[in-house]
C-alpha cells in the first residue's frame, strides 16, 4: 500500500515538471538507462571422457595402452594426450607440508597438531568456523588455479572425511561448507571435481557440494561401492591394492555390481619400472 502511493505521488510531480518545461518551450530532460553489466560465465568443467584410467600418485609415467584418464599429484605434470586430473589433498596436511599452512587452518588440540591416526604425519584441518575454512581454502585456491593453468582437466579432493577421525571435534556440515567452495572454485576455473572416498557421504557430496565424479579406494574391501555408482552412475573410478583384495581379480572384474572402470595397484603407487610397481585393469565391459 505505502509504495503504490508513493508511485502515485511521485507520478503527479512527474507530471507537472513536464507541464511546466512545454510552458517555458524548454524539452523535458532525458536520460539514458545505465547498461546491465556483462557477467562472463565460468568455464564448462569437461566430464570424464570414455576408456580405461591410471592412479599415478607415487610419480607419473607413460600410461599403456587402453588408458584415456591419468590422475596425478598437483606437484607433477598433467598427461598432454590424456584427460588429467589432478590429486589435492584439500581436508589435510601432506606429509613435511606443515609449514605450508597458516595457523588457522590447522585443527588444535592443547595447543597442538591433530594427526590423522592413519597417517601420523598428516595434519588435520580445522573445518569449525567459515575463519578457519577461509583460511584454509585461501591456500588450496592457488592450488587448484594452478591445476587448471597446468593443463589438468580435473581436480579431486582428497579427505572430505577428515571428521569422522577427529574424536568428535570437526562436524559434516563444516566439512561440507568447505567441500562446497573448493568446488565451486574449480568449476569456476573450469575443472571438474571429483569425491575422493567417504561413501558414507556421497549422496549429499553430489546434491549439495556439486561434484562431477567420484574416485573410490578399496570399495570392493569395505563393500560400499553401490554407494559411489547409485549416485554417479559410470562416472565413478576405483581402485584396488593388490595387497589386500577380496576376491582374485579377473573374478572382481566380472563382477557386474562393481563400477565399469576397474584398477589393481600397488599401495604405494611407484612408477612403472620400479620393482614394486602393480598395474591392471578390468577389460571394458562391453568385450
Amino acid at each position: 500500500m505505502r509504495a503504490t502511493m508513493l508511485g502515485n505521488v511521485g507520478a503527479a510531480i512527474a507530471l507537472a515538471g513536464l507541464l511546466v518545461g512545454c510552458a517555458h518551450g524548454t524539452p523535458a530532460p532525458t536520460t539514458s538507462p545505465e547498461p546491465e553489466p556483462t557477467l562472463s560465465p565460468a568455464p564448462a568443467a569437461q566430464p570424464l571422457p570414455p576408456g580405461g584410467f591410471d592412479y599415478q600418485l607415487g610419480g607419473g609415467y607413460e600410461p599403456g595402452a587402453g588408458v584415456a584418464i591419468v590422475v596425478r599429484d598437483r606437484t607433477d605434470a598433467a598427461s598432454p594426450q590424456h584427460y588429467s586430473i589432478c590429486y589435492v589433498n584439500g581436508f589435510q596436511t601432506q606429509p613435511g607440508d606443515l609449514d605450508l599452512w597458516p595457523d588457522a587452518a590447522i585443527l588444535r588440540r592443547d595447543g597442538a597438531p591433530v594427526w590423522d591416526p592413519d597417517w601420523p604425519d598428516e595434519a588435520l584441518l580445522d573445518t569449525r568456523t567459515e575463519q578457519s575454512r577461509a583460511a584454509i581454502t585461501a591456500t588450496v585456491a592457488p592450488w587448484i588455479e594452478q591445476c587448471a593453468r597446468d593443463g589438468f582437466q580435473a581436480v579431486e579432493f582428497d579427505n572430505l572425511d577428515t571428521y569422522t577421525r577427529s574424536e568428535g571435534v570437526l562436524r559434516r556440515d563444516g566439512n561440507l561448507a568447505l567441500a562446497r567452495g573448493l568446488v565451486q572454485i574449480a568449476h569456476e576455473h573450469g575443472l571438474a571435481a571429483g569425491q575422493k572416498n567417504a561413501a558414507e557421504d556421497t549422496a549429499l557430496l553430489r546434491a549439495e557440494a556439486g561434484f562431477d565424479f567420484a574416485v573410490a579406494e578399496e570399495c570392493a574391501v569395505w563393500d560400499e561401492c553401490d554407494a559411489y555408482t547409485e549416485v554417479y552412475g559410470e562416472a565413478v573410478l576405483m581402485i584396488e591394492y593388490a595387497d589386500d583384495l577380496p576376491q582374485p581379480f579377473d573374478a572382481l572384474c566380472r563382477a557386474a555390481t562393481y563400477p565399469a572402470r576397474v584398477i589393481l595397484r600397488d599401495r604405494d603407487l611407484v612408477p612403472a619400472g620400479s620393482p614394486e610397481h602393480v598395474f591392471e585393469a578390468c577389460p571394458p565391459r562391453d568385450s
